[in-house]
């Protein structure tokens, strides 16, 4: 999976008490999506927004971009003094980033949570985050690609919604900012999200909205990066598939690697279950011209016909999340209805309160 950039917000602060690294205490429901679902309250013009990395590194030029992101959403940005950590490819020490993340959580002055960028690391850390500080200071935490590991496992012993959707050095373009401000700002109890392919990718077949398998279903909605979501799977994290629309994303990778990762994913269990899935536009996973993994290789799209069009339910290619510049902010754990005739995601409830 390749990893894109984020972007940010301004002001600054303080290094955060630390803890120290133990695996985090259960707390009742941790493994059962049967938790009580937890609405943050929603965002508002001049509220803190903490800014965490808690995979890859960013650099003090992605930070300034990521407040300065943040400046023009209308926000404030805090950000303790590991944030510019490095160690290998990560944010520095697994230590630092759980703690980060903890005690944004935990500060009362941070009213949401944005993670600078994805990269990779953040599974590294979900054994020991303290669940139980996150279940009792509820707050709004967004971000994609690698960041999906964090929401499917907040979301999952916490009941917390969660947000898929721009990093801090993400490009917060006119769409991307309607839809972040939409879902995290207001509270409609319907909301359609409408795909719009940018003009200069209106000739690239990746963009292109393409019926996989037709239909209209209902269910609670959740998902992320495709590697992520199958990564997870057979451990204490792993979506529970029924009852759900699932959500899917990739870049950087090519056919053969997806057939693999979507087969993981439908011999895991409860696939029978699943109500519909809604796939973004998968950046850049072509066969490789020029090293290919094989002389001969399907298409993207013939991987996911292969695959997909024989589950029985709604399938849809090609919606406005992923690595592109036009992103969805994607709630886990709200109801949410997907048509393929429409060629639209509805989300039926508010997402924050």
């Amino acid at each position: 999976m390749n990893r894109k950039k984020f972007l940010g917000s301004l002001t600054l602060l303080s290094v955060l008490p630390s803890a120290a690294l133990t695996k985090s205490k259960d707390i009742p429901g941790q493994f059962s999506e049967s938790v009580k679902t937890i609405k943050p309250k929603r965002l508002k013009e001049g509220d803190t927004l903490g800014i965490i990395c808690p995979g890859s590194f960013i650099t003090e030029e992605e930070l300034n971009d990521t407040i300065e992101n943040i400046s023009k959403l209308g926000f404030k940005a805090k950000y303790s003094n590991n944030v510019l950590a490095k160690k290998g490819y990560l944010a520095g020490e697994d230590k630092l980033r759980t703690d980060d993340l903890n005690n944004m959580f935990e500060d009362d002055e941070v009213n949401g949570i944005i993670c600078a960028r994805g990269g990779y690391g953040c599974a590294r850390i979900l054994p020991y985050i303290d669940y139980s500080i996150i279940k009792n200071n509820p707050k709004v935490i967004f971000g994609y690609s690698d960041i999906t590991a964090l929401l499917i496992a907040i979301y999952k012993k916490t009941g917390l919604v969660c947000f898929h959707g721009p990093v801090g050095i993400s490009t917060f373009n006119e769409f991307s900012t309607k839809y972040f401000r939409n879902v995290l700002m207001e509270t409609p109890n319907e909301l359609e999200l409408i795909s719009e392919i940018l003009e200069e990718k209106s000739d690239d077949l990746a963009y292109a909205i393409d019926i996989i398998s037709e239909g209209s279903a209902e269910g609670l909605l959740t998902g992320g990066n495709l590697s992520i979501v199958a990564s997870l799977m057979g451990t204490p994290y792993e979506i529970d598939l029924a009852g759900k629309i699932l959500f899917l994303e990739e870049v950087g990778e090519e056919p053969y690697r997806i057939d693999r990762m979507l087969t993981q994913i439908l011999m895991s269990g409860n696939i029978d279950k699943l109500k519909g899935i809604a796939l973004g536009v998968f950046s850049d996973c072509e066969s490789d011209e020029t090293n290919p993994g094989f002389d001969e290789s399907f298409t993207l799209k013939e991987v996911l016909l292969d695959r997909l069009a024989k589950l029985g339910i709604p399938v849809i290619y090609g919606l406005s999340f992923g690595h592109v510049s036009n992103k969805f902010t994607l709630p886990l754990g709200v109801n949410a209805k997907l048509d393929t005739d429409t060629k639209s995601l509805f989300l039926l409830e508010s997402s924050v309160q």
